[in-house]
């Protein structure tokens, strides 16, 4: 089934792994800062740290309007049967509020590693991912129905992942792409496709540094073969990706230095398709990034 493509979750989000190490009470006293900043929603990613739906009721439990989005839940890491149920509590809970990003399948018939943990992905991505789709949608779930049913997005990059993401659910948010990207994507998926792009930023002054940053980012994800696909397609080579990523590479994936090369980003992604733009703030440190984050705030936020 198509699913209504209307979602309001503003034009700026915060998209961040940093929860993962941080305590409970942290996460919670960040998150309702970020609500009362003004961010329409926050995502986060999931690996090692904590599972999608636990830190999805963090969030949510510690704020009252934002948005919360998985961004994206690991198909590899649970059955279509538990994701179903989960989804439906958390919309039950707080309803209208949660947003289910679904993703984490690699390259066809891969093993990935997540922080050298193999993980397999096995068979045809795409119809890999269908079948995760229609099997949620026949799960006997006898909770209560949530109203509204939390929307679905597919962590796609690829034409077909993209072609898939309009025809069932209500839309992508791709991660580690450029301005480039977008534009396709949303020529791909059409009009009514809801776009929310991840923004890597580092937020930096000195040039030096920001883009050792912003290097240092690029570099972790250049192993991965389908971060290396979804870039040759968008015209980037070897001399891109081996040895150390290239300049112009990292500066298309990581806008970085002051604030007006954040704000151009942004304007950019949205010119090209962009319906919301998620922005993870890098660091050289492990800790939240909260300077920034009130920072680009009340630069970007009205």
């Amino acid at each position: 089934m198509t699913e209504s493509r209307q979602l309001e979750l503003g034009r700026v989000g915060i998209w961040t792994f940093a929860y993962d190490g941080q305590p409970a009470g942290r996460v919670r006293e960040s998150a309702a800062e970020l609500e009362e900043l003004g961010y329409g929603a926050i995502w986060f990613g999931e690996a090692f740290g904590r599972d999608t739906v636990g830190q999805a009721w963090l969030l949510l439990s510690a704020t009252r309007r934002i948005t919360v989005g998985s961004g994206i839940a690991n198909i590899a890491f649970r059955d279509p049967i538990a994701t179903a149920t989960a989804t439906r509590t958390l919309g039950e809970a707080f309803p209208g509020r949660y947003v289910l990003g679904l993703g984490g399948h690699r390259v066809d018939d891969t093993v990935h590693e997540v922080d050298g943990y193999p993980v397999p992905a096995r068979g045809r991505a795409v119809s890999t991912m269908d079948a995760y789709l229609r099997a949620m949608d026949e799960v006997p779930v006898h909770s209560p129905a949530p109203e509204p049913a939390p929307p679905r997005l597919l962590a796609a990059l690829g034409p077909k992942m993209l072609q898939l993401a309009a025809a069932r659910t209500r839309g992508a948010p791709p991660y580690f792409v450029p301005v480039e990207h977008t534009a396709r994507a949303r020529r791909i998926m059409g009009p009514d496709a809801f776009l929310a792009v991840e923004q890597a930023v580092v937020l930096d002054a000195d040039p030096g540094r920001a883009r050792e940053v912003a290097t240092a980012h690029v570099a972790g994800y250049l192993a991965a073969p389908h971060q290396q696909a979804s870039l040759k397609r968008l015209g980037f080579g070897d001399e891109d990706l081996t040895g150390g990523p290239s300049r112009r590479l990292v500066d298309a994936i990581v806008a970085h230095g002051e604030m007006d090369v954040i704000h151009r980003r942004v304007r950019d992604h949205l010119a090209a398709g962009a319906d919301h733009v998620c922005l993870q703030v890098l660091t050289a440190g492990s800790g939240l990034p909260e300077r920034e984050w009130r920072e680009l705030a009340g630069a970007l936020l009205p």
